[in-house]
C-alpha cells in the first residue's frame, strides 16, 4: 500500500492501481495509446510510490561497496547503479536503483520497502561516517523516456534497459508537471519486454541473484567479500541456477492476465509460477515467470488458476540454462 496518493491522480481519466502500485495511476484512460507515447518519447510516467532514501558522509561508497554486491568504490558523481543486499545464503533481499551526486547516494526502492531496508542499514553502520534518511515524504521519482538532459535535475539513466531515465524530484513538484502522463501499465509493459525482474512480483524469498539475470547489472563479480557472495560464486562458477527468468508470450485468446503466483505448468507438473503480466502495444499479453531450469525452452507451458480458463504460452529465454557449464568443463 502506498504511503500517500499522488496529486497526478486528479488528472482526467486517471484510473488509481491496485496491489503494489497503489497511489499512482494505472493510466490515464487507454494504456496502450499510453505506451505508444511512451516509445515515441512524449509521455513520461508517474513513479511517486516508490520510495527514496539517501546516505550522506564521507564514508558512504566505501561503506555501500562492503555491505552490497555493487563495487561503489571510486563510484564518480552522476554514475546510475543497481544494487543488492543478500542474506547470508545468497537470497534477495533488496534492490537498490541509485545515483551518487558527490556528496549524498540516493536510491529508490520498491513501495513499503523503504523503513526495513533503513532500518538494517542502520544496524551496519558502527563506526562509518554514514547518515541514512527516509525521504520518502520529501522527494519523488518519475521516468522519462531518453537520455536524461545534462543541466536537469538529479537523473539515474543508462541502467534500466528500457532507454529511459528516473528523475529525483521534490514531491512539491508532482502536480506540477506539464505533458502526457502514461500510468504504470504502461511503463510495466514496456519492462517486461525488456526482461526486468521486479522485487516482489518476481521473485519468492528463495530467489537468488543469478536466477533473475542480475549478475553483471546488479552484482559485480570481480568485487570483494559481501553477504551472500558465496552462493553467488558457487553458482556462477560451478554449478547452474536452479531456476531461470523467463518471458512468456502468452494466448491472447484468453481475456484476462494471469496474476501474479499463478502456477506455471508443463503437463500435470507445476514447473514455476507468474511473476508479472501486461498487455504490451505490438507483443499483445506478456508475463515473466520464474522456472526450473531443466524446462525445455522449446515446449509450450500452461499457465494455471483454479478460477480461471488455462493460458498456454511459449518461452522467451532471458536467464541461459546452461549458465556456469563453460565453467564446469575446464575443470
Amino acid at each position: 500500500m502506498s504511503r500517500m496518493r499522488s496529486p497526478l491522480l486528479d488528472r482526467p481519466g486517471a484510473v488509481e492501481a491496485d496491489g503494489l502500485d497503489a497511489g499512482v495511476a494505472a493510466h490515464y484512460g487507454s494504456d496502450l495509446r499510453e505506451q505508444r507515447a511512451l516509445v515515441a518519447g512524449k509521455a513520461f510516467v508517474d513513479l511517486s510510490h516508490r520510495e527514496v532514501v539517501t546516505i550522506t558522509g564521507p564514508d558512504r561508497l566505501t561503506w555501500l561497496h562492503a555491505l552490497t554486491t555493487q563495487y561503489f568504490e571510486g563510484l564518480t558523481p552522476g554514475t546510475s547503479t543497481t544494487a543488492l543486499l543478500l542474506s547470508p545464503t545468497g537470497h534477495v533481499e533488496h534492490v537498490m536503483y541509485g545515483v551518487d551526486d558527490g556528496e549524498t547516494f540516493w536510491l529508490h526502492t520498491e513501495p513499503g520497502a523503504a523503513a526495513a531496508l533503513v532500518e538494517w542499514l542502520q544496524k551496519m553502520v558502527f563506526m562509518s561516517r554514514v547518515e541514512i534518511a527516509d525521504v520518502t515524504d520529501d522527494y519523488a521519482i518519475v521516468w522519462r523516456p531518453g537520455p536524461a538532459p545534462a543541466d536537469g535535475p538529479l537523473t539515474r539513466s543508462g541502467a534500466d534497459s528500457l532507454g529511459g531515465h528516473e528523475v529525483f524530484l521534490p514531491r512539491a513538484e508532482l502536480a506540477g508537471l506539464e505533458g502526457p502522463a502514461a500510468g504504470v501499465w504502461a511503463y510495466e509493459a514496456l519492462r517486461i519486454e525488456a526482461g526486468n525482474p521486479r522485487f516482489g512480483l518476481d521473485m519468492d524469498e528463495r530467489a537468488i541473484p543469478n536466477e533473475l539475470g542480475w549478475l553483471g547489472v546488479g552484482v559485480h563479480l570481480d568485487k570483494g567479500c559481501y553477504r551472500g557472495q558465496e552462493t553467488v560464486a558457487r553458482v556462477n562458477n560451478l554449478g547452474r541456477p536452479p531456476r531461470r527468468l523467463v518471458r512468456l508470450h502468452l494466448d491472447g485468446s484468453v481475456d484476462h492476465l494471469p496474476a501474479h503466483g499463478y502456477a506455471v505448468r508443463v503437463g500435470d507438473k507445476q514447473v514455476g509460477f507468474i511473476g508479472s503480466a501486461a498487455r504490451h502495444h505490438e507483443l499483445g499479453p506478456i508475463a515473466l515467470a520464474l522456472v526450473k531450469r531443466n524446462v525445455d525452452p522449446e515446449v509450450v507451458i500452461e499457465v494455471v488458476a483454479e478460477d480461471q480458463p488455462t493460458v498456454t504460452a511459449t518461452q522467451e529465454v532471458l536467464v541461459d540454462p546452461e549458465v556456469g557449464l563453460h565453467v564446469r568443463s575446464r575443470l
